[in-house]
Formats: C-alpha cells, sequence, structure tokens
C-alpha cells in the first residue's frame, strides 16, 4: 500500500567541516523542496519523435523556508566563518534626546559603534552630518566618545537619534569574511516527513548552500529561504531515500 506525506516535516543540517559538529535544525520550518533534474539527450531520425533517449548529468537541488534561525545555523551551513563570537551589533532606532549645552551623549556611548542619523521629534526634519564646526540644523559625531555636537542656536531642541552600538555581553555574531574562491562550507542534510505513522527520511551526504534570503514583510513574519545544492561524497555516494513502503 503506497503512503501519503503531508505537512513541511522537519530539515537539519550538520557541518562536514573541521571534524565532528552539531547538528542543526531548521526551525518552525514553513516548507522544503528538494528536486532531482537530469539533462536527457534525444536521437532523432526522420519522425517527429525520437529514437531513443539518454540520460545526462544530474543536479540535486534543495530550498528551505524557516521562521526560527540562529548564528550557528546561518554560520555552519552558508556563510562558514569560523567561530560564533559572543556579543552583537544593535541597532537603537529614534532614541529620544534633548540637546544641551550643545551636545547629546547617547544612553549606549561607551560601546557606541556608528551614528544612523538624528531627526527632530516635533516634525521629522532631517539633521545633516558635518565633519566640524555645525551651524542651524547640523551636527558633528564623536563615535569614540558616543557624544553629538551642535550649534548652539538649536539648544533644548528635542531630537531622535539613531545609531549602533557593540553588545559584548549578550547575542551572537558572525564576521563575515572576504574569502578566497571555491571556499564554502559543506554539510549533510537529513529531511524528514511523518503522516499517520509512515516517515519518509530523506539523506544526502553532501551539500553546498547557494543563497541565502532575508526578506521581510509589513505585518508578517521574516522566513529566511535557503537555498542548496548536492553532491557525491567522497565514497562517491550521494545519499537514500527511505520509506515505509
Amino acid at each position: 500500500m503506497a503512503q501519503y506525506s503531508f505537512g513541511s516535516g522537519t530539515l537539519y543540517g550538520k557541518s562536514l567541516n573541521a571534524g565532528s559538529q552539531t547538528p542543526v535544525r531548521f526551525g518552525a520550518l514553513q516548507g522544503a523542496t528538494i528536486e532531482w533534474a537530469f539533462t536527457t539527450k534525444e536521437l532523432f531520425g526522420s519522425y517527429q519523435f525520437p529514437l531513443a533517449i539518454g540520460r545526462g548529468t544530474a543536479k540535486i537541488t534543495g530550498k528551505a523556508d524557516f521562521a526560527q534561525f540562529t548564528a550557528k545555523t546561518f554560520n555552519d551551513l552558508f556563510f562558514g566563518a569560523g567561530s560564533v563570537s559572543t556579543g552583537a551589533t544593535r541597532a537603537v532606532v529614534q532614541e529620544a534626546q534633548t540637546i544641551t549645552a550643545n551636545s547629546v551623549t547617547v544612553a549606549h556611548a561607551a560601546n557606541f559603534v556608528a551614528d544612523l542619523g538624528i531627526v527632530y521629534a516635533a516634525n521629522g526634519g532631517v539633521l545633516v552630518a558635518v565633519a566640524n564646526n555645525p551651524v542651524g540644523g547640523q551636527y558633528t559625531n564623536n563615535a569614540s566618545a558616543g557624544t553629538y555636537a551642535f550649534n548652539n542656536s538649536i539648544n533644548n531642541s528635542a531630537v531622535l537619534v539613531s545609531y549602533t552600538w557593540a553588545d559584548t555581553v549578550y547575542g551572537q555574531k558572525i564576521s563575515i569574511t572576504n574569502q578566497l574562491l571555491g571556499n564554502a562550507p559543506t554539510f549533510s542534510a537529513v529531511f524528514e516527513e511523518s503522516f499517520q505513522g509512515n516517515m519518509m527520511t530523506v539523506t544526502l551526504n553532501a551539500c553546498m548552500s547557494s543563497k541565502l534570503s532575508l526578506v521581510t514583510k509589513l505585518e508578517d513574519f521574516t522566513i529566511p529561504s535557503f537555498d542548496f545544492e548536492c553532491f557525491a561524497d567522497a565514497s562517491n555516494n550521494i545519499g537514500t531515500i527511505s520509506l515505509e513502503q
């Protein structure tokens, strides 16, 4: 009796680089696609339809859309940047401040990284960044101190300051480096789907990702999309497909 399949299933990836690695799960998997495709070559004679068809090269591609993601998943299976470090770069969007004595010191001044702009709180008007000697609606930024300087003509103005800062305690961070051509992390993949007591398991021995997309949408969750391809392992094996029937 044939079996059925239902739902998004479960997908795991395990890095094949640098020895044994902890497997990672594609959390809240929304859907996965695994596709086997071959090229074909037709032999024609005097008639419209081919006399024979030969199968040529093959390609296995996969795609997963998942809603729960971690730095380890991105690093082990896509970027391959080495270890994931503790800490994170965080953005502060429109922190409320009032210009006092020609200056503003942001809340995370001690770990300030980069300016993202300032607007007036009253009307959203944009202040202009300059290198020095600000006038009117201009400002300068001292990144090493996490401070902003203004012209005294706009003292007591309420402003909204946006910037990034370095959190050295919480979070995980991947440093994306410019690696030599050909370098990419490889991993094995296991896809499982169960329905009515019947299980299907697809194991792919060696894979490499070609694309990672982060797409946001108003009033919706961010669902990263992860594309990958599969190839033969060191023993010239591709993988297995296991079914109950």
